[in-house]
């Protein structure tokens, strides 16, 4: 998404390619698992072994919570690219592809 600053530069958002975003999108599926795994699959033994803590639920949670925090982060501070910076870079990936170019 494109848009203006004060100043009247032309800013180009990451978005989906901000790297809070993938470690959001990581943690998020790995505490997820573990949740399912701390809710369904959790046995008494394991439970006696951990104190009767079920540390894959806490941990598990622990890592939604963390995951939802990256990603609201990425949502509240993006990272922006100025647009000529942006021009520069798609004219050197053009220039790097044509082969006629010395």
């Amino acid at each position: 998404m494109s848009y203006s600053t004060p100043s009247g530069e032309n800013v180009h958002k990451a978005g989906a390619f901000d790297i809070r975003t993938f470690i959001a999108m990581l943690i998020g599926i790995y505490g997820v698992v573990l949740v399912v795994m701390g809710l369904f699959f959790t046995s008494d033994e394991e439970l006696a072994k951990a104190d009767d803590l079920n540390i894959n639920l806490w941990a598990g949670l622990g890592m939604v919570v963390l995951a939802a925090l990256f990603q609201a982060w990425a949502i509240w501070k993006p990272v922006v690219v100025p647009e000529h910076e942006r021009a520069e870079h798609d004219a050197r990936a053009r220039r790097d592809d044509d082969p006629t170019t010395p």
